[in-house]
Order: structure tokens, then C-alpha cells, then sequence
């Protein structure tokens, strides 16, 4: 059974077309079923699909030879949403053209783009960047918001866990995803008003597929005991940030202790195969692909620096979503949270 196409921004990224096509072929060798809507330069596509006959014969191109600049305003780029690669991919998605779209673009600008074209979900105010990471778990950890939100009050915060644990139903097959918000601690009196009247609305919410588990810190994230982090975009984005230094400081760390005098470099050789398992680990090429919760329509951002298999995966994020109908169990939960009381009265506007 094939898919909805998959329109991917060829032009986005540091390497643009060339690592864009290396990764949709790439998804297309692991998954046949895929089907891909290319859009950008036509004549470079096509130059670079020739090494790729397989990818060629499952895609249509559509023509585009304006770009996102990578440090553009979403502003700027709002009003070449018609003719850059970007705009036209998701607006692949509005016409149905497409099930989904994923780019490696400005950020800022497929998150503008995204919710203009896309609009949010019935139920929801206001859109979210989630992404999986690697945990030392069983399951990768879903945190929510990664961005897109620089504040969020409380209203936000649960419509947050919803789309994620609907997610993470998806991505670790958990039932009742454990669902917790990020804090300052973990004791029930800390944290700002919005945090407290956030967890007391989860804590009496019933019927809800998902398992409110209270607060979480950062330093607790990676450690496998949750399956979704809920948070603001600016709280968010910063713990991500940090989490993506710690490890780039231990690979660092690691490769100069390692270089560092020839008992080092036995040492390496010896230890080689646990550093390869923790390089793949840390690796973020293994958990490309962030998405967009809370719009009427599947968009992925893949990393600006992503290589073909981070493509690949952020491809693969893309398809399992449209396979799974993430947009109708968000829906749902909607609905079921809108019928249902809970301790203290419904959330704020919300039924």
C-alpha cells in the first residue's frame, strides 16, 4: 500500500538538493511505498536523481527556484510563501497534493508558513515543535515545545500533553504515554502559577489516553522514566540547546582524551566498539525530524545540518505519521477532553 506523497523541500539545508534527494532515495530504498512531490530547481533535481533511478520513478518535481535564506525573518519570508520551494511544499500539503511536507529550511519561516497555510486544529491555539530523543531507556522521550512558543499559559500547556501523548501513542506504542511538565522540581508546591494550574488540570483529567505523572527536571529527561516533556518553547528550546552541548561536549571530550598519547590510542582501539555504540547514540542524524503538532496537515523540520540519513529518518517521521493518523488522534483526544469535567471546573475555555 502506498502513501500520500511526501513533498519534500529540495532546496533547505546547509547542502540543499544534493543531500535532500541522497535522503529521499535513501527513505524510498528502505520503504517502497513511499511516494515524493520534489520541489525546487528542476534541472538540478533532475541531475541529481539521476544517481538515484529508483527515487526518480516514485517522484514528480515541481519547478521553484527561489529560497528561504537561512537567516531570514519569517516576515520576509511570509511573503514569498508562493514562490519558494519552502511555500510551495507546504502548500503541496493545503491542496492535497501531498500528505505531508519536510524541509530543511529556516525554522522560523516553515513555522510562519505552516501555520498561515495550515491553520491549527479545532481545539488548539497555538502550534508546537516536538521532537524524539534518545533516552537510556527502552523509548525515546517527546518534548514539546521546542520554539515555536516563546510563552505559553496554561491552556497551552494542556493542549501540549494531549498532542504529545497522541504522538508518542505513535512513536512508542504506549497506550498511556507518561506525561510530565518540566520544573524547577519535582515537589507539587514549586514551579510558576501556570505550571501548578497546568499539572491540576491533568491530575483531574479523565479519560485522556495518558498518564499525568507531574513534574520533571532537566537533568532527568534522558533518563528513560517518561515518555513526554512538556514545556514552554523558550524553556524548551533552551533545554534542548544544552542537552545537544552536554553531548557534543562528551564526543569531544572523549576524542582528545583519546588522541592524546599513544597508551590513549590502544586504549581507543580497545574501547572502539562501547564509543561507536555511544556515537550512534548521540548522533542526531538517528533522531532527525521535529514536527509541527497542532496543525491541519503533517510538516517535518529536519536539521539544517542534517546528512542523507538524517533526511531519511525525518522522511520516515513524516510517513509513519500520515500511516498512523497522528491529526485524527489529536482530534480525539480533543473531543474527549471537551465532554469531560474535570477537578475545579473544565480548563479555561476549552470545552
Amino acid at each position: 500500500m502506498s502513501l500520500p506523497r511526501i513533498a519534500v523541500d529540495a532546496m533547505g539545508g546547509d547542502e540543499g538538493v544534493r543531500v535532500m534527494i541522497e535522503g529521499a532515495a535513501l527513505a524510498r530504498r528502505r520503504h517502497d511505498r513511499f511516494k515524493f512531490l520534489l520541489v525546487g530547481d528542476e534541472q538540478r533535481i533532475k541531475a541529481a536523481l539521476d544517481n538515484h533511478p529508483g527515487l526518480s520513478g516514485a517522484s514528480e518535481i515541481l519547478h521553484c527556484d527561489d529560497v528561504v535564506g537561512g537567516d531570514e525573518r519569517p516576515t520576509q519570508a511570509l511573503r514569498r510563501a508562493r514562490t519558494t520551494s519552502m511555500g510551495l511544499a507546504i502548500d503541496a500539503v493545503k491542496r492535497g497534493a501531498a500528505g505531508a511536507a519536510v524541509s530543511s529550511g529556516n525554522t522560523g519561516a516553515l513555522m510562519a508558513m505552516s501555520k498561515l497555510a495550515l491553520r491549527t486544529m479545532p481545539g488548539i491555539d497555538r502550534p508546537a515543535l516536538a521532537a524524539l530523543l534518545p533516552t537510556l531507556g527502552d523509548n525515546d522521550v517527546i518534548m514539546l515545545d521546542l520554539g515555536a512558543n516563546s510563552e505559553s499559559d496554561v491552556r497551552n500547556l494542556v493542549q501540549f500533553a494531549i498532542m504529545g501523548a497522541a504522538y508518542s501513542r505513535i512513536a512508542t506504542g504506549r497506550a498511556a504515554p507518561r506525561v510530565r511538565l518540566l520544573n524547577i522540581g519535582t515537589e507539587e508546591i514549586k514551579g510558576t502559577d501556570e505550571l501548578q494550574e497546568a499539572a491540576a488540570l491533568l491530575r483531574g483529567a479523565e479519560g485522556l489516553s495518558l498518564q499525568f505523572d507531574g513534574f520533571i527536571e532537566a537533568d532527568k529527561i534522558n533518563r528513560g522514566d517518561v515518555d513526554v516533556v512538556v514545556t514552554d518553547g523558550f524553556s524548551g528550546n533552551i533545554a534542548l540547546k544544552a542537552i545537544e552541548g552536554a553531548a557534543r561536549f562528551v564526543t569531544d571530550l572523549l576524542r582528545a582524551a583519546f588522541t592524546s598519547s599513544l597508551r590513549s590510542k590502544i586504549g581507543f582501539l580497545v574501547s572502539r566498539p562501547a564509543t561507536e555504540l555511544l556515537r550512534h547514540h548521540l548522533d542526531p542524524n538517528n533522531h532527525n525530524g521535529a514536527v509541527f503538532l497542532g496543525l491541519n496537515g503533517v510538516v517535518v523540520k529536519s536539521h539544517g545540518s542534517a546528512n542523507a540519513l538524517g533526511v531519511a529518518n525525518a522522511v520516515a517521521v513524516a510517513a509513519r505519521l500520515l500511516e498512523d493518523r497522528l491529526i485524527d488522534r489529536i482530534a480525539a483526544d480533543l473531543e474527549e477532553l471537551s465532554h469531560r469535567q474535570v477537578s475545579g471546573g473544565r480548563p479555561p475555555e476549552a470545552a
